[in-house]
């Protein structure tokens, strides 16, 4: 049986895009937080995909199918909480 390469995924995991104006906390894999800089203001926003392509921006963000998609820490997601 092939394996999936989520099965030995452990969440939530955290990336940004190398711009820094967009962070992302994955809380599974339908399911991701977003904190998008704007100028001075912050978007934030909760996603439960339902559509595939949904689906597959949270995959290409687990296993980093884009040159600027980069791994971070709880620590820099949360700075960017505040």
């Amino acid at each position: 049986m092939i394996k999936s390469p989520l099965e030995d995924i452990q969440f939530p995991q955290y990336r940004k895009y190398s711009n820094n104006k967009n962070y992302f906390r994955i809380l599974s894999p339908v399911e991701f937080e977003e904190i998008q800089l704007i100028g001075s203001r912050q978007l934030k926003r909760k996603v439960t995909a339902e559509l595939f392509p949904e689906k597959n921006f949270i995959m290409d963000l687990l296993l980093l199918n884009s040159p600027d998609i980069v791994v971070i820490d709880a620590a820099e997601f949360g700075k960017q909480e505040d």
